[in-house]
């Protein structure tokens, strides 16, 4: 069988930042426990949950599988690199859509405290591969998952 992917790889690299009315605690919580984290992290409408752990440690792995709208078979798998509590999170993360490998990134998120709460900051580095992925399509999928972890923090404070 013939290979009829054109093959590449897309570099990218992004920043979000946000202030959020809660404790770095508070805002490192919805990271390490994982029925916090269900709350805000994917499961949009239209999204059916296939599989999904969390093993919330240096070297653990957390995997969070489903199918949106029926057609689209997202698939996350991350390995934590570093945890300091309630200061940051740095971690890999692999892409799958639909069985295609799409992407591999570093994430690091940090949680600094304000006088009125936290500021978020997460970086993003990208390997975008084989013309299935921008990095212009992850930052804007990226910004929205913010947006609902704001969200999320938001009707905590």
């Amino acid at each position: 069988m013939t290979d009829t992917v054109t093959r590449s790889i897309n570099h990218a690299q992004f920043t979000i930042e946000r202030e959020v009315p809660v404790a770095p605690a508070v805002v490192f919580q919805a990271f390490a426990d994982p029925a916090v984290k269900a709350k805000w992290f994917g499961g949009e409408e239209g999204w059916e949950q296939g599989e999904s752990s969390v093993e919330f440690a240096v070297g653990g792995r957390e995997v969070n599988e489903g199918t949106f709208q029926q057609k689209m078979t997202s698939r996350f798998v991350a390995t934590y690199t570093d945890i300091v509590d309630n200061e940051r999170l740095v971690y890999t993360y692999d892409m799958w859509l639909n069985g295609s490998h799409i992407s591999t990134s570093v994430a690091t998120w940090e949680f600094e405290p304000t006088a009125t709460g936290t500021k978020l900051t997460l970086v993003e580095f990208g390997a975008h591969l084989d013309g299935f992925d921008t990095g212009a399509q992850r930052e804007e999928g990226t910004i929205g998952l913010v947006d609902a972890l704001v969200n999320y923090l938001v009707s905590q404070a």
